[in-house]
C-alpha cells in the first residue's frame, strides 16, 4: 500500500462512518439544531460534503483564491434527504478521490496551500489531513447533537 492509498483508506474511513450517522438521524430530526446559532444536522451533512468539494478547489488552485471566481454547485440546491445529497456530491466526492492518487509523495511536503486569508500556510499533506478532519469533527457533533436530541446513536467503532 502506498501513501496516497493510506490516505484514501482514511478518507474513505471517515466518510463510511460519518454516513453511518447521517443516516441514523430520523427525517423527523433533520432540520433540529441545538440553539439558534448552531447549524441544523442537515445544514452540517451539507457543509461537510460542500466543505469537501471547496476544499478540492483550494487544493488544485493551490490556495484559497482559487474560490474567488468558482461556480459551487452546492450553493442553491436545496437540502432533501441524505441520500440525495450523497447521490448528489458523488461526482465531486470521484474527481477528489482521483486527484488524489494523482499527488507524487514528494508533493506532499513540497507543495504549499496558502489560506493566509484565514490564517495558514500548509502544505499539501497537512491540507489533504485538514479537510479529512474537518469531516470527523463535525461527524462528533452530529453525534453530540444525537445524544442531546435523545436518539440512538450508531456503533462507528466497528
Amino acid at each position: 500500500m502506498n501513501v496516497n492509498d493510506l490516505i484514501i483508506l482514511n478518507f474513505d474511513e471517515v466518510r463510511r462512518r460519518s454516513i453511518k450517522v447521517w443516516k441514523a438521524i430520523p427525517e423527523q430530526n433533520l432540520n433540529w439544531k441545538p440553539d439558534e446559532e448552531a447549524l441544523t444536522c442537515a445544514e452540517m451533512i451539507r457543509h461537510i460534503l460542500e466543505g469537501e468539494f471547496l476544499y478540492h478547489q483550494v487544493l488544485i488552485g493551490r490556495g484559497s483564491k482559487a474560490l474567488s471566481d468558482l461556480s459551487n454547485p452546492f450553493k442553491d440546491k436545496d437540502f432533501t434527504t441524505v441520500d440525495n445529497e450523497l447521490t448528489f456530491a458523488q461526482p465531486y466526492r470521484e474527481n477528489f478521490l482521483n486527484y488524489i492518487k494523482t499527488i507524487n509523495v514528494s508533493d506532499l511536503e513540497n507543495i504549499e496551500i496558502d489560506r493566509s486569508d484565514v490564517g495558514y500556510v500548509r502544505t499539501l499533506g497537512d491540507m489533504l489531513l485538514r479537510i479529512a478532519y474537518h469531516e470527523s469533527v463535525h461527524t462528533g457533533q452530529l453525534l453530540d447533537y444525537m445524544r442531546t436530541m435523545g436518539i440512538d446513536r450508531p456503533n462507528i467503532w466497528d
